[in-house]
């Protein structure tokens, strides 16, 4: 059985990410994000959301964990902080739901909601300048970056929660992630 660990970097949602997963048949585990990689064995890796770059503990070390990454939110913004993006201040900060556009439909986990889907997101702080390796896979009215991929690493990003009722296909992203976790 598949499994997938959902590091908690103190979001508001991370208990339904992991019950997203669980809901999927997944074998999943809520660990606290000072765990370091070494002590996990698992397929696939989420890192939550979260209120704070400043309480990431050992998410980044996940990156060189050589199993695909989904970061949510905070998530996604912690990998491009330390892959050499950049991260800022989001016009439109709080909660909102917004119409995304996915830009490339053959992304393996946002391309099967092309071209557009309707989500939850945070917009108080988002990446303003992908890392190298990634590909813009999904942008809205107002954020530039609503989704990243690097398919070379399976490092993926969404800006948005997947795992809350408000997005519409959030299960689906789960699902994706799954496909990409059991592919390796």
């Amino acid at each position: 059985m598949t499994k997938i660990v959902v590091v908690d970097n103190h979001g508001q949602f991370t208990h339904l990410e992991r019950r997203a997963l669980r809901d999927l048949g997944v074998d999943t585990e809520l660990i606290d994000n000072e765990t370091p990689p070494k002590d996990v064995d698992a397929d696939g890796v989420v890192l939550s959301g979260g209120p704070d770059m400043d309480r990431i503990g050992e998410s980044p070390a996940y990156l060189e964990a050589d199993v695909p990454v989904l970061g949510i939110c905070l998530g996604m913004q912690l990998i491009a902080a330390e892959l050499g993006g950049s991260v800022g201040s989001g016009e439109y900060g709080g909660y909102a739901d917004v119409t995304v556009d996915i830009v490339d439909d053959d992304d393996p986990l946002t391309g099967s909601l092309h071209p557009e889907t309707r989500v939850w997101a945070s917009h108080a702080d988002e990446v303003t300048e992908l890392p190298a390796g990634f590909e813009l896979t999904a942008k809205s009215d107002v954020c530039n970056v609503e989704a990243m991929s690097d398919t070379d690493r399976d490092l993926y990003g969404v800006q948005w929660h997947p795992e809350v009722a408000h997005t519409e296909e959030g299960d689906e992203i789960f699902e994706n992630f799954l496909a990409i976790c059991e592919s390796r």
